[in-house]
C-alpha cells in the first residue's frame, strides 16, 4: 500500500493543515516508509505469540488506607486568605 498525493493532501485537510508542496511529498515519503516498515512487521510469523492486553504491566497502585497525622488546622489557616472561628472563610456565591 502506497500513499500518494492526493491521500496526503486529502489527510492534511482533515488534520486542519495548510502544506505546500514540497511539504505534501516529504509527508508521502514519511508515510509510505511508515506503512513499508508495518507491512514487514505484518511478514513476521507471529504462530505461538501470547496476545499483549497492555504495553505497561499494572500492579495494585492504591496504598494501603492508613490512618496518618495530617496538617495542623491552624498551620492550613495560616496560609489562608481569610479564616473566621478557626474555619476556611470563602466569598459567597449563592444567594
Amino acid at each position: 500500500m502506497s500513499v500518494g498525493n492526493e491521500e496526503v493532501k486529502k489527510i492534511a485537510k482533515l488534520a486542519r493543515l495548510e502544506l505546500t508542496g514540497d511539504e505534501v511529498t516529504a509527508l508521502g515519503a514519511d508515510l509510505n516508509a511508515i506503512l513499508g516498515y508495518v507491512d514487514q512487521l505484518s511478514a513476521l510469523d507471529t504462530t505461538g505469540v501470547p496476545t499483549l492486553e497492555h504495553a505497561a504491566e499494572f500492579g495494585d497502585s492504591w496504598r494501603d488506607d492508613e490512618n496518618r497525622p495530617s496538617l495542623p488546622r491552624e498551620r492550613s489557616l495560616d496560609v489562608a486568605p481569610r479564616s473566621v472561628d478557626g474555619c476556611f472563610a470563602v466569598p459567597k456565591i449563592i444567594e
